[in-house]
């Protein structure tokens, strides 16, 4: 027993040798990660492959005690199966890429001009611009949903306008549908995109437009041919903090979308809150979770091989 104790003492102060100094510095961040993201992964999942149950939690557990001695495991995969033949969820799957999709590249365009302009200027206006755009974020999310149902509600003040110029006849339908959820996540987002298209921007070296324009290069053809291709790393970044979280969006879609745009944010909240089904909101969650993560961890692995073969 006594050598038992001793070697338990032994390795604890071994794990916190090694755990000390900077490597303790270091694993506060994958502490963090492991609670409040590999954690509540992993509930979900085990959520997700139960079934379910009218009682509180409304789910059945996958693992359970036979006779208080055998250990019995039930996994149910109906819930996934169930996402990818019934056609509300495909079509909100698709719904949901879309409009996500649509929202990061207006974000690009409208962002990538803003960017170069604001790395263009001089420092002591750069500094303004760039809290004008932050300057949105000092207001709350909601109330800035809420304007713009006042901007493209029927009676809102663009079809006032329309109507008042005669440029219409009738209202036109700015509101419950995928456009005006796109306008609304391209102005809630915008922000993200902008940032990293900045950073990068600036760290251009534009004495290579210069010598491009002595070789005869025009400016539209020495934008595309090096400045755009610079700017690659504020592009994948950008179009990344944008997508992801527009891909699972609720609020915006909620309001500005209507009952005809049914994404997966909005999926997810029926099945949790309305339908008490939390097995298919848990898969909902973990193909939502599967989807987006795959790509962008393809992508930058693809990024660092480019990188590496570079050098």
């Amino acid at each position: 027993m006594y050598r038992v104790e001793e070697r338990i003492i032994f390795w604890i102060t071994v794990l916190v040798g090694k755990i000390s100094g900077r490597n303790l510095l270091i694993s506060v961040p994958f502490l963090w990660i492991f609670l409040f993201f590999i954690c509540p992964c992993l509930i979900l999942i085990g959520i997700s492959l139960s079934e379910g149950v009218i009682a509180s939690p409304p789910y059945t557990s996958i693992v359970e005690w036979i006779s208080g001695h055998m250990l019995q495991i039930r996994i149910n995969l109906g819930n996934y199966m169930l996402l990818f033949t019934d056609e509300m969820y495909v079509r909100g799957f698709i719904t949901s890429v879309l409009v996500a999709g649509v929202s990061t590249i207006c974000c690009l365009l409208v962002g990538f001009p803003m960017a170069y302009a604001i790395a263009r200027t001089s420092e002591k206006i750069r500094g303004i611009l760039l809290m004008l755009v932050v300057l949105p974020f000092w207001t709350s999310f909601l109330i800035r949903v809420y304007a713009w149902i006042m901007l493209l509600s029927p009676c809102g003040f663009i079809n006032s306008l329309l109507l008042k110029f005669h440029l219409t006849d009738a209202p036109l339908q700015l509101m419950n549908n995928s456009f005006a959820a796109c306008v609304g996540i391209v102005y809630a987002y915008l922000p993200f995109m902008i940032f990293p298209l900045y950073n990068a921007i600036e760290k251009i070296d534009y004495s290579l437009i210069e010598a491009s324009y002595d070789l005869g290069s025009s400016p539209m053809t020495a934008f595309f041919s090096i400045v755009v291709p610079l700017s690659a790393p504020g592009i994948y970044a950008g179009s990344a903090l944008v997508f992801v979280p527009a891909i699972g969006e609720f609020v915006i879609p909620e309001l500005l979308g209507g009952v005809q745009t049914l994404t997966i944010g909005r999926l997810v909240w029926n099945e949790f809150f309305e339908n008490m089904s939390w097995p298919t909101a848990a898969s909902l969650s973990i193909v939502l979770l599967i989807f987006v993560v795959f790509p962008i961890v393809f992508a930058q692995r693809r990024r660092e091989i480019e990188l590496f073969s570079k050098d």
